[in-house]
């Protein structure tokens, strides 16, 4: 019998993270502007909703270093329903500070200060909240065992002004748990904030899931495949990990040398101590991926090759010249998920971009799950290209004009040289619109399901960009500085354009 595939049909969608949604004080948030969203897809027939990981930053603003595999960002709390539902009191909304609607990018330090800010206001009014909301409040706790450690985490970070677990005090640093009790206990109110948080993110995330699926919209979530070194996970699981109890990594992941880059790329994540994985049953890995299906309908597995295999440097080593392939036991793994979702199929989008081979091929095929193509890499002048529509074979694809990582197609195009220009014209006929031939050549594939970025539906350069690689400034600070009935217009050109390759609704 063969296995059951996540995408069944041509589909479309738009890659767009939360905090790129019109409103918000500062950026996007859990609110209805992502309800106005949801229904702006539905109305155009639209299925497919992607983003970025809901977990909070790092301090550069990445979701794919976050401190926390289980939590969600703070900055995406919704204001107006906690004043609604009187969880919090103010006065004026002046009191949280100046808004950010119209501007085209947001400040890291403005978003962390208005959660300081609402974090107090949530301790305030707690005690006089109603005996059945905290009943729920204390519900959510206990099945959500992650949030003490991550709620303690947090709060002795801020103590230590946010440096990283590894140079706290050594009680703290090695997590002695009998230290710990008391210190928690003083601390009480400040690990009671985060708690709240926590949980008036998720009860909210949770309206906007239940949202979309009445308005038949699927979420596609994000989930980095190594955790960061300096995050809740790895300091208070610090035997899963290739980690010493001081913080020095035995191991760190990364890639090896390739076309893109002589040196290979060192990522300083700690590595998985499979073993330990294996004889704990795989228990770590099945609640974050329990976790993430609580959140969301498909979710994008990023270094998707590392289930097959990992690519392993010593912990000192400063370049990822010098490491080896190590076997993952993926294959396992994968299984386990199936039985824990009790389905025929898994809801994961394997991103396997880059220089793959034959085993994680193999690995994504016996599971049927969809692999990536993006297009912007396509071009290079090579017939053999995997990313060149032509060579893309059968439907089990996403194919997107980029990814976050990307330049904007229009900037793309720019960046190209004449004669790549040329070729690319004439074999494709490309408008004077690079985004929307973009648009259409990925349209046209037999994958079946398509989606673009929001910035190339709206035909943006690289002002816009979410994020360059290899760089730690200015980056996941866009937004759109406009209210959704301005793009309106190009949302249902995008919507028409796929109707006339069956990929809407209607």
């Amino acid at each position: 019998m063969s296995i059951q595939k996540v995408l069944t049909k041509k589909s479309l969608g738009i890659l767009m993270h939360p905090s790129c949604i019109p409103g918000g004080r500062v950026c996007g948030t859990f609110g209805q502007g992502a309800k106005e969203w949801i229904k702006k897809l539905h109305d155009n027939g639209i299925e497919y909703w992607q983003f970025l990981p809901l977990t909070p930053t790092d301090s550069t603003g990445s979701p794919y270093s976050s401190p926390s595999s289980f939590a969600l960002n703070p900055w995406f709390l919704d204001i107006d329903n906690l004043i609604e539902e009187n969880f919090i009191f103010i006065s004026s909304p002046k009191e949280l500070g100046p808004t950010n609607q119209n501007n085209s990018h947001f400040d890291f330090d403005t978003a962390d200060n208005l959660t300081k800010k609402l974090g107090h206001l949530l301790l305030q009014s707690w005690s006089s909240q109603a005996e059945d909301r905290k009943l729920a409040f204390n519900k959510w706790i206990s099945k959500n065992s992650w949030i003490e450690d991550y709620a303690t985490f947090i709060v002795i970070r801020e103590e230590f002004n946010k440096l990283p677990w590894w140079k706290w005090p050594k009680d703290f640093k090695i997590k002695n748990n009998k230290f710990l009790k008391s210190w928690i206990k003083a601390k009480s109110d400040k690990i009671l904030i985060e708690k709240l948080i926590q949980w008036h993110l998720d009860e909210q995330w949770r309206a906007i899931k239940k949202f979309a699926k009445i308005y038949n919209v699927k979420l596609i979530g994000d989930l980095p495949f190594y955790v960061s070194r300096d995050s809740a996970e790895v300091w208070s699981n610090k035997s899963l990990f290739s980690i010493l109890k001081n913080g020095d990594l035995i191991f760190q992941s990364g890639v090896p040398p390739d076309y893109f880059s002589s040196k290979g790329q060192l990522w300083g994540t700690p590595t998985y101590f499979w073993s330990k994985h294996k004889r704990t049953n795989f228990a770590w890995w099945r609640k974050r991926f329990k976790r993430q299906f609580e959140l969301v309908d498909l979710l994008r597995l990023d270094h998707f090759r590392g289930l097959a295999g990992y690519w392993r440097v010593n912990g000192n080593s400063k370049t990822a010249i010098c490491g080896k392939w190590i076997n993952s036991p993926g294959k396992t793994l994968l299984n386990k998920l199936k039985i824990d979702l009790g389905t025929d199929y898994l809801p994961i989008i394997a991103e396997d971009l880059g220089v793959i081979t034959p085993d994680v091929e193999k690995l994504r095929r016996n599971f049927e799950l969809p692999g990536m193509k993006i297009l912007q890499f396509a071009f290079d002048g090579n017939e053999d290209n995997p990313y060149l529509p032509k060579n893309i074979e059968g439907e089990n694809w996403v194919v997107y004009t980029g990814t976050h990582d990307n330049s904007t197609s229009v900037s793309w195009w720019e960046s190209l040289e004449n004669n790549s220009k040329k070729r690319i014209h004439d074999e494709y006929k490309f408008s004077e619109n690079p985004s929307w031939s973009l648009i259409k050549i990925g349209m046209e594939t037999n994958a079946n399901l398509f989606i673009a970025p929001i910035q190339d539906i709206l035909s943006l350069n690289d002002s816009s960009r979410l994020n360059i690689p290899g760089t730690t400034k200015n980056n996941w600070k866009w937004k759109i500085n406009r209210p959704l009935e301005e793009i309106e217009q190009d949302i249902r050109r995008y919507s028409e354009l796929g109707n006339n390759f069956g990929r809407t609704r209607f």
